[in-house]
């Protein structure tokens, strides 16, 4: 195997290129008419098979000018079970396309041998293989200088490979193979350069849940560990960051991406299995990460999608029924500006709306403007062209209410999608994108601005290939750089169409993929339940902000396609939330009996959050007022605060108004009167006069009918013995004197005395109520409240 090369130093002028061209067609008309004939006579599956597979892996430079040295190289394959023999591959000049179609319709058949391409440069410039066994890849590379490829006018040419040699079926030469591309030429400036907006996208799927550390710093828990794989060395989102930095583009960044990123630099975690979770390592690598974009895009133009990049489309045609669904929308173009100047250190733009896409309808533009966005980033595929125009316009069009649609290229912003992991595939991607540029720059003298706006999460591969065809057109002579904020100022071309689609012309393709109508609702339920929540908190940041941003993730356009995990994503963001709210609860309650007229009822509320909760109610209700009364009446509400990681006890007087078991329910509110959390239900067995308490009373009624007759006998007796004392004048008078123990009546008063001693225990008034003790516990069976 040769590598063939030559080198001169001047090119021929066009003139000149254009009398060699025309003798060398002269010269070979009869040899053209000998191989027309053997052609006639082959068998037809010469020319309609691919026998040799030929694979273009590299062609440079992409876009070559006046004295460079074109280089080609790749592989050819024997696809057939004979052996080539005389085998070569050449290189081919085709025709010049003078349309965009053209160079599509190319490209869609670049390896078919029905039609030729061009003559062969032949001579020096070819490869030789004696024999290309059957199955075997060999390689090849041929370089030639351009002014060999007598090319004429500038423009795109059509440009082939081809493998020619025989087979033991078909023993006489003839191309077995063949790979077309495209060579753009323009080796000379331009009259009228096309401007050039190209879109960076670093974006990125959601990988930060709702879950947050109990500790003051709140440690972010992540979904895995796949976005500390993006940003290392050789990750997607690290060479999209290296390739970028070296490029003149707009970057278009995800503040999620940049947010998740930064919450990496620091303390995190990583969700496992149940509630488990292990400590993240990959801080340093994003520190790094975070450092070497602060320095990519210092004097570069950043463009800030809302929040985790919500899916418009989703919404316009499933959420706008929703109630606080737009409200998300405005959530999220707030928070961006904020997340992106904290990290970046850069005031972005918010005033741009990017639909998957660039698909648009009117309810998606009337959603896009809703937060704030005055310019959607729509596509040509979907704005089309209805004017017949005969070039391409520029890419600003005012689509009315003050809202302008940059209408990006849908031919070049598709350029490099599909695989691109074979070199063979990104080289083509290259040189068909460079085609479609020239081609457009072309079409007239009119200055007009150009968009470019690929895929949103370019592969590794693809973001190379994007960046080999960005350096070689910005090194090119048929365009300039321009900002994104520039193409939308640019003056409109009047012949543009302005006619945004119908609803029902949306492609069904995109439709698939949305969000369904359930999940808004349940967004809208998540949303609900953390209204109720956050009212009771007394630092209610803690939950509003991972939440607030969780919800702004579960609308996020990455997750088309990947049903199965938002499902899972949302369902895990309201099952926390729950749990949280669920912290805050009544301690249940057995049955409690009370005796008497009036008692107190503990409840007691637990808060086992990290911190205080705060304007609650608790409502402690009777279902039998009539039996059984709180705070005088059928229910009493009493305010509730507990600190963090504690239990208070509300207490409740009760009063009863007859025997009997009544039924009363706890409940806690907010102090707009909403119920929280779950109800307790417990009964209270009502005994309102008891045996003991008949037989108490009775003892004392018999005590005080005692204690008259002593009195009464003692007031007797002592005047006895003061009629005694005074003479026989005074007798019969009775007076007081000291007991005589043998006298009957004195005995019978001391026995009563010390009866009446024993027997007389302190005399309660009606009972008052008492306070019972704080207990974290659950009531046990039987409890008995203290009265």
């Amino acid at each position: 195997m040769a590598e063939a090369a030559d080198f001169q130093g001047m090119s021929p002028s066009p003139a000149r290129r254009w009398l060699r061209r025309t003798g060398a067609l002269l010269a070979g008309a009869p040899l053209l008419a000998g191989l027309l004939q053997l052609s006639a006579a082959a068998p037809a599956r010469a020319a309609t098979s691919d026998t040799v597979d030929v694979s273009l892996d590299s062609l440079s430079p992409s876009a070559p000018t006046d004295g460079d040295t074109l280089t080609v190289s790749g592989t050819v394959t024997n696809n057939g079970k004979q052996a080539v023999t005389d085998a070569h591959v050449g290189l081919r000049v085709g025709p010049l396309l003078d349309t965009r179609s053209a160079i599509d319709t190319t490209a869609q058949h670049s390896d078919g041998l029905q039609t030729a391409v061009g003559s062969e440069v032949g001579g020096k410039y070819v490869e030789k293989f004696a024999a290309l066994t059957p199955g075997v890849a060999e390689h090849f590379s041929i370089s030639v200088p351009v002014d060999q490829l007598d090319l004429g006018q500038d423009g795109v040419y059509e440009f082939g490979v081809s493998l020619s040699g025989r087979t033991s079926a078909q023993p006489w030469e003839q191309v077995l193979g063949i790979q077309r591309t495209f060579l753009p030429w323009q080796p000379a400036e331009a009259d009228t350069r096309t401007e050039t907006t190209y879109l960076w996208p670093l974006i990125s799927t959601v990988h930060v849940t709702a879950k947050t550390g109990a500790g003051e710093q709140q440690t972010p828990v992540f979904l895995n560990d796949d976005l500390a794989k993006d940003i290392a060395p050789g990750g997607r989102l690290a060479q999209m960051l290296a390739l970028g930095r070296d490029l003149d583009v707009t970057w278009v960044i995800d503040p999620d991406l940049l947010a998740s990123v930064d919450a990496m630099a620091g303390s995190y975690k990583i969700q496992g299995p149940g509630d488990s979770t292990t400590p993240g390592t990959h801080q340093a690598v994003a520190k790094q990460w975070l450092a070497d974009l602060q320095k990519a895009v210092s004097g570069k133009e950043v463009v800030a999608l809302p929040f985790a990049d919500p899916d418009l489309a989703s919404l316009a045609h499933n959420g706008t029924s929703v109630t606080g669904s737009l409200s998300h929308l405005k959530d999220a173009t707030d928070v961006a500006a904020t997340t992106v100047k904290t990290v970046l250190h850069v005031t972005p733009s918010t005033d741009f709306a990017w639909p998957v896409e660039g698909a648009v309808d009117p309810s998606i533009i009337k959603v896009a403007t809703s937060a704030g966005a005055d310019k959607v980033i729509a596509r040509s595929d979907s704005l089309q062209e209805t004017g017949g125009l005969p070039y391409t316009p520029s890419a600003a069009r005012p689509i009315g209410g003050g809202t302008t649609a940059v209408v990006a290229d849908a031919r070049l912003s598709t350029a490099f999608e599909g695989d691109l992991t074979k070199a063979a595939s990104t080289t083509l991607a290259v040189q068909r994108f460079l085609a479609q540029s020239l081609q457009l720059d072309g079409q007239t003298d009119k200055q007009r601005s150009i968009v470019v706006a690929p895929q949103r999460m370019p592969s590794a591969a693809q973001a190379q290939a994007m960046a080999q065809a960005l350096t070689a057109l910005q090194g090119g002579n048929w365009t300039q750089s321009q900002d994104l904020t520039a193409a939308a100022k640019t003056k409109p071309d009047p012949g543009a169409t302005t006619r945004i689609p119908s609803t029902s012309a949306y492609p069904s393709s995109l439709r698939r993929q949305q969000l369904p109508r359930s999940a808004f609702d349940q967004i809208a339920r998540t949303e609900d339940n953390l209204e109720k929540f956050k009212v009771i908190l007394t630092d209610e940041s803690r939950v509003v902000t991972p939440f607030g941003r969780a919800i702004n993730r579960e609308m996020s356009t990455s997750w088309r396609g990947r049903s199965s995990h938002t499902d899972s994503f949302r369902q895990g963001v309201e099952t926390y939330l729950d749990d949280l709210a669920k912290q805050v609860k009544l301690i249940d309650k057995s049955e409690t009996k009370l005796s008497g007229r009036s008692a107190t009822i503990p409840v007691t509320v637990q808060n086992n959050l990290v911190q205080g909760v705060d304007h609650l109610r608790l409502r402690l209700t009777s279902t039998m007022p009539t039996r059984l009364k709180i705070g005088g009446k059928a229910y009493m509400e009493q305010p509730v605060a507990v600190s963090g990681g504690h239990a208070q006890s509300v207490k409740f007087t009760t009063s009863a108004n007859a025997n009997g078991r009544a039924t009363v329910i706890a409940q806690l509110y907010t102090e707009d009167g909403r119920p929280y959390g779950a109800p307790v239900y417990f009964d209270v067995k009502v005994t309102e006069v008891t045996p003991t308490v008949m037989l108490v009373i009775g003892g004392g009624v018999l005590l005080l009918v005692l204690a008259g007759f002593r009195m009464y006998t003692q007031r007797k007796r002592a005047a006895a013995r003061q009629a005694e004392d005074d003479g026989p004048d005074q007798a019969g008078e009775d007076t007081d004197g000291p007991a005589n123990p043998e006298d009957p009546e004195d005995r019978l008063r001391q026995e009563s005395d010390t009866r009446s001693r024993a027997d007389d225990p302190e005399q309660p008034s009606d009972p008052t109520p008492d306070t019972a003790p704080e207990s974290t516990d659950p009531s046990g069976t039987g409890e008995r409240v203290d009265r």
